[in-house]
């Protein structure tokens, strides 16, 4: 180690309790010390894993039957993992025989509930269950009328609308594993689509990120996907100008 280069820095060690971020990692003469290289591809070995992880099918069934709504299964366009990462395009449409299986279930529901694998079938198997044992009650205590539960293996957000759109739901909450990170690979993304039809684009979509025990908390994500859910009936729109005002100073 070269004198003046401490291989820790422990003036930044209060800041790590408030970020999963790589802070305060220290050196070791021009680098960084070996462990903190380790943990570094350790983290990227856990992306890449999860990139590439499948939607534990048989799992999430028997776990989602407590709710006593049908569960559907549907496949995107995207056949295979690799097709679905080369071709972003095949993720957002849904494959005919799942369309067709769709419009058997038709009805005048409230909300579809949509799960994807996305980016990490490792955080939708992980954490989509709690999440729905917290929402599910919240949205049924509404007297809101809940399709049913779909999901959707190599599906992006946007495979989501035509789903709605088939079930004639009038709002669509897609649930979907969110792209990896070197410090958080199980992530689970919800967005919230009034009125979902084919041809909608991002703007059209409200994002609440990063669901997962260590960011944000079930019973905290479920409370601000219903809040935003009631918000989108009220105002009959979503995306960029339904905004979030819960918990601002004055209320």
């Amino acid at each position: 180690m070269i004198k003046g280069q401490p291989d820790h820095e422990p003036h930044l060690d209060a800041l790590k309790g408030f970020t999963a971020a790589r802070i305060g990692i220290g050196r070791t003469g021009a680098s960084i010390p070996t462990k903190q290289v380790l943990a570094l591809k350790l983290a990227h070995a856990y992306a890449r894993d999860a990139v590439y992880s499948s939607l534990d099918v048989e799992k999430l069934n028997t776990e989602l039957k407590v709710f006593d709504l049908p569960i559907l299964q549907l496949h995107s366009k995207a056949e295979y993992r690799e097709e679905y990462l080369q071709r972003p395009d095949k993720g957002r449409k849904l494959k005919k025989s799942s369309a067709n299986h769709l419009r058997g279930f038709a009805g005048n529901y409230d909300i579809a509930i949509i799960i994807a694998d996305g980016l990490s079938a490792t955080a939708v198997n992980e954490n989509i269950p709690g999440l729905l044992q917290i929402l599910i009650p919240i949205l049924t205590a509404a007297k809101l009328a809940i399709a049913p539960i779909c999901l959707v293996q190599q599906g992006r957000v946007a495979v989501g609308d035509k789903i709605a759109h088939l079930l004639n739901a009038k709002l669509s909450v897609m649930l979907i594993g969110e792209r990896p990170g070197l410090s958080s690979a199980d992530s689970v993304g919800a967005y919230l689509t009034y009125s979902p039809k084919p041809g909608l684009t991002d703007e059209s979509r409200n994002c609440i990120s990063n669901i997962r025990p260590k960011g944000l908390e079930y019973k905290p994500a479920a409370e601000k996907i219903f809040y935003l859910v009631q918000e989108a009936f009220r105002l009959k729109l979503s995306g960029v100008e339904l905004k979030d005002n819960q918990g601002l100073l004055g209320e």
